[in-house]
């Protein structure tokens, strides 16, 4: 009796050939072995029906593109947001005198009162959480109030301290700001706006050390100043001349009357304490009541700033719920696809089985093809969702607008071809484990 041996190696003579034969070459590179048939195989597999590969690789695509140009106009609505108070101080609060609500200690209801420059000594002396505190006086406007020579305009006049400066920022195009020592001589300097220096002086002319008129009374200008951020506390200061708060006091007979105070807390201590502590302090002095809710006015700008992180943790939250949800949908319809593609592929996969193949050589190959496929597209999604965030940043970046350079940051790039890997591999796992489940026998016989 002739004796038949099963030989699971066979030779090239007696190998039975598969309907996909695989020659197996091998190319070596960097300690990683890279199979050249399988990637061959997975392109032919692919395009195999390269309308329902394309129609299936769009549904990731979309979601990448989508997620990609929601990033991006998420950070362009922040660095707009960021633009519109870069320079300004967002740990800061106003207080302001408006009349009394409730009738106390004598005094009825209805009564003016004002803020006095002894106040501020009272509040420096008795908050030590404030950083900065500046004293603000408003002067009329007026028709023609500002003028040089024979040009003039229409602007505000604003006195200030050097501390103002360093709530609401300007950056100097000329000269310097208000300093201490205009303020301890009561010097008659003023620094300009960009529009009143645009109205009072020919194009590039230098004008420090020049004199205008400011309601009647000559000043010299020591500076020209550039408002950094859109925040504009008692008019455009791009139309504001900016006095010495003495020298304004003193020149405009204001007595010691402060209009408005600026504050900022030192770092780590919340605005509301200082505001509380203001408040309080100022309703003692001026015999305000306790309980009186008008009579201190005032503008908390920390709460509206941390009121808008939240609302930006909020959109880019939900930005990557949508990107999240629409590229999970593509890669539904890839494992659905994939799933399809196996049961095509029934009798060849049961072959394999029967000539040795391990379910782990099965379940990669599903997988391989499943995330290649889903990296394609993806990385399609990205490029093109890339190359129209430049273009809509191009655009943008010709004039002043509220979205500002909208881009996706290299992290993010790195992060979402992360999010299609898992994607790839989770779209696959489904069809994977239903190809490793076939039965060499029941599969064989599938018409």
């Amino acid at each position: 009796m002739k004796t038949i041996q099963n030989n699971t190696n066979p030779s090239k003579d007696n190998k039975p050939l598969l309907p996909k034969e695989r020659v197996g070459a091998r190319f070596w590179g960097l300690g990683v072995i890279f199979d050249l048939d399988r990637w061959q195989e997975i392109w032919i597999t692919i395009t195999h029906n390269k309308s329902r590969s394309v129609l299936t690789a769009f549904g990731v695509f979309w979601g990448m593109f989508m997620l990609v140009v929601m990033v991006g106009a998420g950070v362009a609505l922040k660095r707009g947001m960021n633009s519109q108070i870069e320079g300004f101080a967002t740990n800061s609060c106003f207080v302001w005198a408006e009349q009394t609500s409730e009738p106390y200690k004598g005094f009825k209801k209805g009564r003016n009162w004002n803020m006095l420059n002894e106040d501020v000594i009272l509040l420096k002396n008795n908050i030590p959480e404030i950083q900065y505190l500046a004293p603000v006086l408003f002067g009329g406007g007026g028709n023609n109030n500002v003028t040089r020579n024979d040009k003039a305009g229409s602007f505000g006049v604003k006195g200030n301290y050097p501390s103002y400066n360093k709530i609401d920022e300007s950056i100097m195009i000329y000269g310097r700001y208000i300093n201490d020592i205009d303020i301890v001589e009561n010097r008659k300097v003023c620094v300009l706006g960009e529009r009143v220096y645009e109205v009072l002086f020919p194009k590039d002319e230098n004008p420090i050390g020049k004199n205008i008129q400011v309601n009647g009374i000559y000043f010299q200008v020591i500076g020209v100043a550039r408002h950094t951020s859109d925040i504009n506390i008692g008019g455009d200061s791009k139309e504001t001349v900016v006095l010495p708060f003495s020298t304004m006091q003193q020149a405009y007979n204001q007595g010691n009357v402060v209009h408005f105070m600026a504050v900022t807390a030192i770092p780590g201590v919340k605005v509301k304490v200082i505001e509380d502590k203001i408040r309080a302090i100022l309703k003692t002095k001026h015999s305000i009541s306790p309980t009186d809710k008008t009579a201190v006015g005032g503008f908390n700008i920390e709460d509206q700033f941390t009121m808008f992180l939240y609302l930006g943790i909020g959109i880019g939250v939900l930005i990557w719920f949508v990107g999240m949800g629409t590229l999970f949908a593509g890669a539904i319809g890839v494992s659905n696809i994939m799933l399809v593609t196996v049961r095509e592929r029934t009798k060849e996969i049961g072959i394999r089985r029967a000539l040795g193949a391990t379910p782990n050589n099965i379940i990669s190959q599903i997988l391989s093809e499943s995330i290649i496929l889903t990296l394609i597209a993806g990385i399609g999604g990205l490029m093109v969702g890339v190359g129209l965030l430049s273009l809509v940043g191009y655009g943008l970046s010709q004039g002043d607008q509220f979205f500002k350079d909208p881009q996706i940051s290299f992290t993010v790039a790195i992060a979402a071809l992360i999010i299609l890997l898992i994607i790839g591999t989770f779209a696959g796992f489904i069809p994977a484990n239903r190809a490793m489940n076939i039965k060499p026998i029941e599969a064989i016989r599938e018409e």
